[in-house]
């Protein structure tokens, strides 16, 4: 089974874990939102529209009566359209409603169904060039939403492909870009701060992998030494 096919049964699988969530009384900002809206969301998952499912998957947590309730029976309509690059909602946005809905407290079935697409969704990624999301707005997503950067990398690392190469020339070429690698952050609300992570694993781990003397700048390697040192 290939990486995209794997990727296709995850989300599936995800459909039917969250099949458990039944549809409530929806309520909330009745300024932004009608009652028709309201209706909607209340009914059957698949009749919802997709605008209003892109809309819900934005919105602040405080416009909903029970945002968390309201997001996690949403996540499959929400998930499958942004992995194939259907939301136009962006991604880092997405990940910080998820961390705000505490998607990894949910039940086990749920939150494991979700889990095992971020894992297929990343294989898929670096297998395939271009994706249809940029590969960095995919890492951040995952790792906000998992609050973990290594594990990405370390796959990223042992996974040595052409689409993965390209892929991550395009991440050098994103994050050099007056030097954003010396201090960046992932998330909507920048949560997690990437650039000790991020900046040793391209110096060291991959360096080999991309053409860019950008990364030769000595400046790179005393900003990293200067992050380390205030981790020890």
């Amino acid at each position: 089974m290939s990486c995209s096919e794997q990727l296709m049964t995850a989300l599936d699988a995800l459909d039917r874990a969250f099949t458990s969530e039944d549809p409530f009384l929806v309520t909330g900002c009745t300024y932004c939102y009608v009652e028709q809206d309201f209706a909607e969301l209340s009914g059957p998952l698949h009749l919802i529209a997709d605008d209003l499912v892109s809309s819900v998957a934005a919105e602040v947590p405080d416009h909903w009566g029970d945002f968390p309730r309201l997001y996690r029976r949403l996540v499959p309509r929400i998930i499958r359209r942004l992995i194939t690059g259907q939301l136009h909602v962006d991604e880092e946005l997405i990940a910080s409603r998820l961390v705000q809905a505490g998607w990894t407290t949910w039940d086990l079935p749920l939150a494991e169904a979700l889990r095992d697409v971020w894992s297929a969704w990343w294989q898929s990624t670096l297998h395939t060039h271009p994706s249809p999301v940029p590969v960095r707005d995919s890492l951040s997503l995952i790792t906000v939403a998992t609050n973990s950067l290594r594990p990405w990398l370390n796959t990223w690392t042992v996974t040595n492909t052409p689409a993965a190469d390209a892929h991550l020339a395009d991440l050098v070429n994103d994050v050099m870009f007056e030097f954003e690698i010396t201090d960046l952050r992932m998330g909507f609300y920048d949560e997690y701060d990437a650039t000790a992570e991020l900046l040793g694993w391209l110096l060291t781990e991959v360096r080999d992998r991309v053409i860019d003397t950008r990364l030769d700048d000595p400046f790179l390697y005393e900003r990293l030494q200067a992050t380390a040192q205030r981790s020890i």
